[in-house]
């Protein structure tokens, strides 16, 4: 499973980060991609899960 945080995105006062992650379907060979946007101090533990 790949998994990287891409980017640094700045809204106002907001620090965010937009991670993706790559995840394998099950039953076939085929992969996704999930991707959301947090603070960075949660992308780690975001891609960490699931």
């Amino acid at each position: 499973m790949a998994k990287k945080s891409v980017a640094t995105l700045q809204t106002g006062s907001k620090r965010l980060t937009k991670a993706i992650k790559m995840v394998k379907k099950e039953g076939g060979n085929s992969y996704s991609f999930v991707e959301t946007i947090i603070p960075p101090d949660l992308a780690n533990s975001w891609l960490d899960n699931q």
